[in-house]
């Protein structure tokens, strides 16, 4: 029977076990009498909703704590071992898979490096598959036991009705993936634990929002530096998180060309793949055959040598320059959006780290609006090397605190999706 505002007892329901559980898993452990004003619920719909959440295993007792000359006020937690849930870090130099319990504690991980594979389709499906089967059996956890996977990935991510999530990766070579079908494909987990894709940039500002650097921030631009770059923003419109394609914005006109293919984008300037070309076209000694992260870290010490020999003029000029990009491009996002907070992550943004930012803090707010560039702070993202892995992992996370607590039902009278008619049409009978 559905209310006057359209919402039915379920949904009512559904929305009071979210707001517990919600509150539980930010602020807990936390007792009844606490729970009451932190969700606005009445006393009556707290009990009834904490015994539901009990019985169903998501919430335990966690102790007692004195209360105010009447008995002791138990405190209820979030059950760790209640509900797991994968994320996958589709990165530059590898593929990251790690397997977390409903608290986000790390259980499990495998890594799968790209080598001279990059970004071939089959390669990143074989890798996710393997590294699935591989944290399962190191944690001894039932595939059925998951509540989704979630994988981070380069490029515009579009969720269709029939093909699921399809990927236009232009920069790594993807028109249009079917990554989701492609994923289904071989699959080791059960058709009922669903998976979901969005970008790299967004799982990383999902997880720095919810636990990072971002936290208790209404409007703030996470933004990813890896071989590329890129952005989420977070507004009140958008609170979790929306891509956006920051270094594909033109800096400078008929400038280098972007692995895009168009000229003078943010990205060709600023990301690390175009930091060691630039080092490498002024003469700078690149280690031959290093990956990505090897060959910033010998750039890095000959910029800022550690032992104080003098440093290498040519690696230095060119950071210099690159932070001078990289802060002309996150003026254009103050102007643009007026953020309170900008986080910095990415691997090559964290080993850039502290030394780096003061200069692209410099920059930014010398481009910017006064008014705006007066109301901003610009720091270093908080959660490390496996922010977007966090992230991944809490799509599903928040879709199960939307669903109540609740796992996805199968709905009999929606029909199949094309990519699971094409699954059942390839297997033999």
């Amino acid at each position: 029977m559905a209310g006057r505002n359209g919402r039915t007892v379920r949904d009512l329901r559904r929305a009071n076990r979210r707001a517990v559980l919600q509150r539980l898993y930010f602020d807990g452990p936390l007792s009844r009498f606490e729970l009451g004003p932190a969700t606005g619920l009445s006393s009556g719909s707290v009990s009834n909703v904490v015994a539901d959440l009990i019985g169903d295993g998501l919430v335990e007792e966690a102790g007692s704590v004195d209360s105010d000359g009447g008995r002791p006020r138990t405190l209820l937690r979030v059950t760790p071992d209640s509900g797991h849930m994968i994320g996958v870090d589709v990165g530059e130099t590898r593929v990251r898979v790690e397997l977390f319990d409903l608290t986000l504690t790390e259980l499990a991980r495998a890594e799968r490096p790209l080598e001279q594979q990059r970004y071939e389709v089959d390669v990143i499906v074989d890798h996710i598959h393997a590294g699935i089967t591989e944290v399962l059996a190191a944690a001894g956890l039932a595939p059925e036991r998951l509540l989704g996977v979630g994988i981070g990935v380069p490029g515009i991510v579009e969720h269709t009705p029939d093909r699921g999530a399809v990927v236009h990766g232009q920069t790594i070579g993807w028109d249009a993936i079917e990554l989701e079908s492609l994923l289904r494909s071989g699959s080791p987990l059960p058709e009922g634990v669903p998976c979901f894709i969005d970008n790299g940039a967004r799982t990383l500002g999902q997880a720095e929002m919810w636990f990072g650097a971002g936290r208790g921030a209404r409007n703030a631009l996470v933004v990813l530096f890896g071989s590329g770059v890129g952005a989420c923003l977070v507004t009140p419109e958008a609170e979790h998180g929306r891509a956006v394609e920051w270094g594909h914005l033109t800096v400078r006109v008929r400038g280098r060309r972007c692995r895009c293919g168009a000229l003078g984008c943010l990205e060709a300037y600023a990301g690390a793949e175009s930091l060691l070309a630039r080092w490498r076209e002024e003469g700078g000694r690149v280690p031959r055959g290093a990956d990505e992260e090897t060959a910033l870290t010998a750039m890095l010490a000959a910029a800022y040598p550690p032992d104080g020999t003098a440093a290498d003029p040519v690696a230095l000029a060119v950071l210099e320059e690159t932070a001078e990009y990289l802060g002309a491009g996150l003026s254009d996002l103050i102007n643009l959006f007026q953020p309170e907070r900008i986080l910095m992550g990415g691997w090559a943004g964290l080993q850039l780290g502290a030394r780096f930012l003061p200069a692209v803090r410099t920059h930014a707010l010398s481009y910017a609006l006064r008014h705006p560039a007066e109301n901003v702070t610009i720091e270093l993202g908080s959660l490390g090397p496996d922010a977007v892995t966090v992230g991944a992992a809490i799509l599903p996370l928040a879709d199960f605190f939307a669903r109540g607590g609740r796992r996805p039902d199968p709905d009999p009278e929606s029909p199949p999706p094309a990519w699971h008619r094409a699954l059942r049409e390839r297997t033999p009978h």
